[in-house]
């Protein structure tokens, strides 16, 4: 009797459709400590004409700095960098860069969808196929189609953080209209899923704003740490995809 080779069918990149943020794309933000202007947070998107194994990427840049008078008490300057493949919105290269004080924490990672894996610096690991992490969810986020959605719908995703891969989510709160410094702006209301660290308090602690538009960019984020609590308030933005229908006239 003659046994038949099992063919294993060949990986299909899942499709994405960006329709929330386009190439050199700035956002940046003014970060409190409780009432204390700390710092700054930028979020790019720029065109640096990126191929990770022969797939067009994005390539998306998160960074926090304290401003020069509270870095005197601590300083900080952290940066997360991810190259996200255009078609399916997941990364597939990552680098972290953390500087605090005299304490420094450095990570890359190289993901393999097609082959459910990862390659660290501690090696070769199990990942499922569409693992985000820090810089890249952000935009992989934005792509999410709120349509319909009602109060405590989850959004699950897998986020790879320090040598970890983590299954987190994003829960629907509602819609809500809030002040900034650009005007009242129309906002989609979430509570992002955390890791508890040396930063994060608790697995619930973190609250986002996002534009309720197409592009779906984050107008503020407010998060309680282990020591007091953070908030990140948009101040500018340049390079918008799409028209900044939510803020209010």
């Amino acid at each position: 009797m003659a046994f038949q080779e099992v063919q294993t069918p060949p990986f299909v990149w899942r499709k994405v459709s960006n329709t929330s943020f386009q190439m050199n794309e700035v956002l940046k933000y003014r970060l409190h400590y409780g009432w204390i202007n700390a710092g700054t947070m930028t979020l790019t998107v720029v065109d640096k004409g990126d191929m990770v194994r022969s797939r067009p990427c994005y390539y998306v840049k998160c960074e926090g700095k304290t401003n020069s008078a509270i870095g005197l008490a601590y300083r900080v300057d952290d940066r997360f960098e991810s190259l996200v493949d255009k078609e399916s919105m997941a990364p597939l290269r990552y680098q972290k860069i953390v500087r605090e004080n005299s304490y420094t924490d450095k990570d890359n990672a190289e993901y393999f969808p097609e082959t459910e894996k990862m390659k660290t610096p501690s090696g070769e690991t199990p990942a499922p196929s569409y693992t985000q992490d820090i810089a890249s969810v952000f935009y992989y986020f934005r792509n999410v189609d709120f349509t319909g959605a009602t109060p405590g719908k989850i959004y699950p995703v897998d986020v790879y953080l320090d040598q970890k891969i983590y299954n987190l989510s994003f829960k629907f709160i509602g819609r809500e209209t809030i002040s900034t410094d650009l005007g009242k702006i129309r906002c989609i209301k979430v509570k992002p899923k955390l890791v508890v660290d040396r930063v994060f308090k608790n697995t619930d602690g973190m609250t986002m704003w996002v534009s309720d538009d197409l592009n779906h960019i984050p107008v503020r984020i407010q998060s309680e740490i282990q020591v007091g609590s953070v908030k990140a308030d948009i101040t500018s933005h340049f390079g918008l995809r799409n028209p900044f229908d939510s803020k209010v006239n």
